[in-house]
């Protein structure tokens, strides 16, 4: 096991930062030994089998070509849930297990009735349906990819949630029920904003659920609020997760929609990354 954990610290040498490395190494001994951490600290002198050694060879060469981990591994975990995860559905970020938990902590029907917009994976609403065990969770996407890992997602964990294929820019060709919580983690990161971004987020993760237009960058806000408008309830709350170079703009935006008590609020890093509002 040392002599592979070796292998893998001077493969990847350079192209990770060495933090980063050793999570990696924690990750593949988990997935293709069954390790857990511990074992992975108490039985370091073991020799792993030939069969081992193969499989990390072929993960640590899909790393050395900066595809992400999740996708090699083909999971993640998101707020204490494990998660499948494959090309064409974005990885699960921790910035978003932060939003679940201010909806989690404003909760205040123990019952709510709840709608997750581009569910992607099937993390948020997933995790919702978990903390709050009595919500009426459901999920739309416009991606039959996304909607089949999302539905495995909730095979694995359990969960029952309501999945809807959907086009939210277009919703007003589809019927809809009331909620008391619309969540969504929509596309927001604009075009001209691609160069400062990671190439395993580039070159693999979907487009379509990064990117907008630099003349639209919120038209999924704008059109997700006027939907809100039209199906929460009476007080019922609009949260996202937004782009933290357009939290003024985005506030500014649910303000002339008509929606009050307009709050950000950073994450753990002090940047702006949420939004809540109420109807």
């Amino acid at each position: 096991m040392e002599a592979t954990i070796q292998y893998i610290e001077k493969e990847l040498s350079g192209l990770y930062p060495q933090s980063e490395v050793r999570g990696f190494i924690r990750l593949i001994f988990e997935q293709v030994c069954g390790m857990s951490y511990t074992d992975q600290v108490l039985r370091r002198n073991e020799e792993i089998n030939s069969t081992s050694k193969k499989k990390i060879k072929e993960i640590v060469e899909r790393l050395k070509e900066y595809e992400p981990i999740q996708y090699v591994l083909g999971e993640t975990e998101f707020f204490g849930l494990k998660m499948k995860v494959a090309p064409g559905v974005l990885i699960p970020r921790p910035e978003t297990e932060e939003l679940v938990q201010w909806i989690v902590n404003s909760a205040k029907n123990e019952s709510p009735s709840i709608l997750d917009i581009g569910t992607g994976s099937g993390c948020i609403a997933l995790a919702l349906k978990n903390e709050l065990k009595n919500a009426q969770v459901s999920a739309v996407d416009f991606s039959e990819m996304a909607l089949k890992i999302s539905s495995e997602n909730a095979w694995i964990n359990q969960l029952d949630v309501e999945f809807i294929q959907a086009d939210i820019l277009k919703w007003q060709n589809y019927r809809w029920n009331m909620f008391d919580i619309i969540v969504s983690n929509p596309p927001y990161m604009r075009e001209r904003e691609k160069k400062a971004m990671l190439p395993n987020v580039l070159h693999f993760e979907p487009e379509e659920a990064l990117f907008v237009s630099d003349d639209k960058p919120l038209v999924f806000f704008r059109e997700i609020g006027r939907f809100a408008l039209s199906y929460l309830k009476e007080g019922g709350e609009l949260y996202f997760e937004i782009n933290e170079n357009l939290g003024e703009e985005t506030a500014e935006l649910m303000r002339s929609e008509t929606f009050r008590d307009v709050a950000l609020k950073k994450d753990l890093h002090g940047k702006t990354r949420m939004l809540k509002c109420r109807k």
